[in-house]
């Protein structure tokens, strides 16, 4: 497979753009030498690179395009928009209308903002819960890899140079499914805790009543309870994992798929809360969110023909289906390959992810990039195994083909050393102190 035009475009990434990409999810360090550097098109769930190389993609876009590339309605939905002009000095009528038909597949929530990416909206919601409680400290997950690349969040991870001591120590932690360890903050923080913060599920699904535990916590102690509902909203349930577990966050966060690959999120929550941002209260202002471009008429309308598709097709249920029939032909041919143990599919059906061990069956990056790289050399491109609507059976076949090949190398890297098959370093973690 010819990677050259990649190549050629790759040291001026890295000359023009610190780390050679927008997102460090996407750099070069995530993937191994011999990837595409660079996308040129896509179409449902499939991408051409720059050297016109074709793959079946997994991840799509972070898990922000969740119908496909280059979904026909909502490109056109958003092309009708831009005609008419994209910002203007005054609210859009379309913002109106985008925000009832949102509230309307999350019950529970009152009032919604509009702003263009998912860290953007979790910050709001911290800096609204501060506000509201008037406590400083902000209860995360530590389970769940990514809330905001603001300080608040990356003070937390070993990523976090340029941050003062004294915001880090605003920022505690706690473990999903252990109610223990948040009743343990609250007693060494006692009046002092603004917020919890986490996804409502990831890939293990909440035990003994968790949620409703955290929930009655929270208000126990008059802290605000906040869901991160960025990659479950529009994945696992229209209206999030909240709806699936049948609670109501004070403050939600959608983004991601609302606008299957257009810049749109959201903060959602209880008219409460949410109106300390807005100019109709009596109490001290919040500045909760104001972006120039938080409203574009394009990403809104976008949202909206995308909301109107999961409502009138079963693009949750495809998916659903579709991830299911992916790790059960993974789960086949790691057995077939006797490398159970070695080679994981983990996650909801719609979220699926993988991990790769080593000889002892310890976590590897080495491994990780063999994977991947081999993948890649059969069709395949999968930092993950997260699936779209537009994954259709031929896909998912030719995906578990490509695993049953990858895997053959896989094994022969055990026994030989993996050195002797990966084209170059191993993939890195994103959060790490030094590159």
């Amino acid at each position: 497979m010819n990677f050259a035009n990649s190549q050629q475009l790759r040291p001026q990434a890295h000359a023009l753009i610190p780390g050679g990409a927008h997102t460090y999810a996407k750099g070069d360090d995530q993937y191994p030498e011999l990837a595409p550097g660079f996308i040129a098109r896509g179409e449902g769930c499939h991408v051409w690179d720059v050297d016109g190389n074709e793959f079946i993609e997994y991840g799509m876009g972070l898990r922000a395009v969740g119908l496909g590339h280059a979904y026909k309605p909502v490109v056109e939905a958003a092309y009708q928009h831009m005609l008419l002009g994209a910002n203007f000095t005054r609210p859009a009528a379309i913002e109106v209308a985008c925000a009832e038909q949102l509230l309307a597949l999350v019950p529970g929530a009152d009032m919604v903002k509009f702003t263009k990416d998912g860290s953007t909206a979790t910050t709001a919601a911290v800096k609204l819960a501060r506000a509201y409680t008037g406590r400083p400290l902000v209860a995360i997950c530590a389970d769940h890899p990514f809330f905001s690349y603001n300080d608040w969040f990356i003070g937390h991870t070993a990523m976090n140079a340029g941050i003062p001591q004294a915001v880090k120590d605003l920022t505690v932690g706690f473990r999903y499914n252990d109610i223990a360890s948040v009743e343990d903050l609250f007693t060494q923080h006692p009046g002092q805790i603004a917020c919890v913060i986490l996804e409502p599920v990831k890939n293990d699904d909440p035990v003994d009543g968790f949620l409703h535990k955290l929930q009655r916590l929270c208000q126990q102690h008059g802290a605000l309870l906040i869901f991160d509902e960025m990659i479950n909203g529009f994945r696992l349930h229209v209206g999030g994992a909240q709806q699936i577990y049948g609670i109501t966050p004070d403050l939600s966060t959608f983004g991601k798929a609302l606008g299957n690959g257009f810049a749109i999120s959201a903060l959602l929550g209880t008219r409460e809360v949410m109106e300390r941002g807005g100019i109709q209260h009596p109490q001290e202002r919040v500045f909760t969110l104001s972006t120039t471009h938080g409203a574009e008429t394009h990403a809104l309308a976008a949202a909206m023909a995308t909301m109107r598709v999961y409502t009138e097709e079963p693009v949750i249920e495809h998916m659903q289906q579709q991830g299911q029939r992916l790790a059960a032909g993974c789960n086949q041919v790691i057995e077939a390959h006797k490398l159970q143990g070695h080679v994981l599919v983990l996650g909801k059906p719609a979220n699926l992810v993988f991990a790769t061990r080593d000889q002892q069956k310890k976590d590897s990056q080495a491994f990780r990039a063999l994977f991947m790289q081999e993948l890649i050399r059969r069709g395949v491109l999968a930092p993950s195994f997260v699936v779209s609507y537009s994954h259709r059976d031929e896909d998912i076949d030719r995906t578990i083909a490509a695993v049953d090949g990858a895997l053959a190398v896989y094994t022969r890297a055990l026994e030989d050393g993996v050195e002797e098959y990966l084209v170059g370093r191993p993939v890195k973690p994103v959060f790490r102190a030094f590159n």
